[in-house]
């Protein structure tokens, strides 16, 4: 369910918010006004990500460079339709390796620089944490 409107809605993004998620998760972005295909200039969309690499600590080191990237830094992943992920391809595994069952085992792994957001997390009320979920289901 898409109720991006309710209040479930609106108080978990106030989480995501509060909790420094949309720092890396960012949540709007526009094309500029470059492109050969002229329908993609200057569209607005909502990816949540900024599509960099970053730190996240040694829980989610690989063990191995990819490229430029050390074991510890992975590319933030976007979370658009991340509600969406049994549905559209029948399972369900959350960061860049799957190892996530659900969003919250997604959150806690953050480490690194996204230490903070998941000692944000750790320290909400269940009640907060729900809507919190709620609204990364909703993307």
């Amino acid at each position: 369910m898409r109720n991006l409107t309710s209040t479930d809605f609106l108080d978990g993004k106030r989480l995501f918010d509060d909790g420094g998620c949309a720092s890396c998760h960012i949540p709007k972005m526009q094309t500029g006004g470059y492109s050969s295909f002229a329908v993609l200039n200057h569209r607005t969309f909502y990816p949540f990500t900024d599509m960099l690499l970053h730190d996240m600590g040694e829980g989610l080191a690989s063990g191995f460079p990819s490229f430029s990237a050390s074991p510890r830094e992975w590319r933030t992943a976007p979370l658009w339709g991340i509600g969406l992920s049994e549905k559209v391809s029948g399972r369900v595994g959350f960061l860049h390796d799957g190892r996530a069952r659900n969003i919250e085992e997604a959150i806690l792994w953050h480490g690194g620089e996204a230490k903070d957001s998941q000692e944000f997390y750790k320290s909400l009320h269940k009640e907060h944490r729900n809507k919190l979920i709620y609204f990364l289901e909703s993307l």
